[in-house]
């Protein structure tokens, strides 16, 4: 239960996380800076059998070297019980790819695709029979709000949703506010 709910919530802040032109690949890396920095706070599972399920994660955010994209670390909490967390996220091409913990391959899901629209980036999830999308907005330069869905029967199905906020202190990534 906690290894599901944890996968979804790490994408869905990862992943936090393609466009066709230069001037585009400027605004996906300005939105990469601002998501990079600590974040913390709670979520819920909101469909399926852990409906209700509530837990608490903390990631550190950093721009991928020479690569435009983020690498999150951290962890998700349920009670006593954590997990630690970690998803990858890069350009590839017009779009995104990447995994969360070790991948479709193991334990853990692939990011398809992607696209960044200004303060919002949406994803394309896959594991096996599992298809879904992550979006992840910056509702203010401190806080990130994610939704996770699922397609069922042809539609996409809400699951899970968090709200990060920035811990204090921990560095703002844009120009504009150094």
């Amino acid at each position: 239960m906690l290894r599901a709910a944890a996968a979804a919530v790490l994408l869905s802040a990862g992943a936090c996380l393609g466009l066709a032109a230069p001037a585009a690949a400027e605004g996906d890396e300005a939105f990469f800076r601002q998501v990079a920095g600590q974040w913390s706070g709670p979520g819920e599972i909101v469909a399926g059998k852990y409906k209700g399920t509530k837990f608490v994660c903390t990631f550190d955010g950093l721009p991928h070297n020479g690569k435009i994209g983020v690498a999150l670390d951290g962890s998700c909490r349920v009670g006593v019980f954590a997990q630690k967390m970690r998803a990858e996220l890069t350009r590839s091409g017009k779009s995104y790819t990447g995994r969360f913990q070790d991948g479709a391959s193991g334990n853990g899901l692939d990011i398809v695709s992607g696209d960044v629209a200004g303060d919002k980036i949406v994803v394309g999830l896959d594991r096996k029979q599992l298809k879904g999308a992550m979006v992840a907005r910056l509702a203010e330069s401190d806080k990130l709000a994610i939704t996770v869905s699922v397609r069922v029967a042809g539609e996409l199905v809400p699951v899970l949703g968090m709200n990060l906020d920035r811990v204090a202190g921990s560095t703002k990534q844009t120009a504009l506010e150094q």
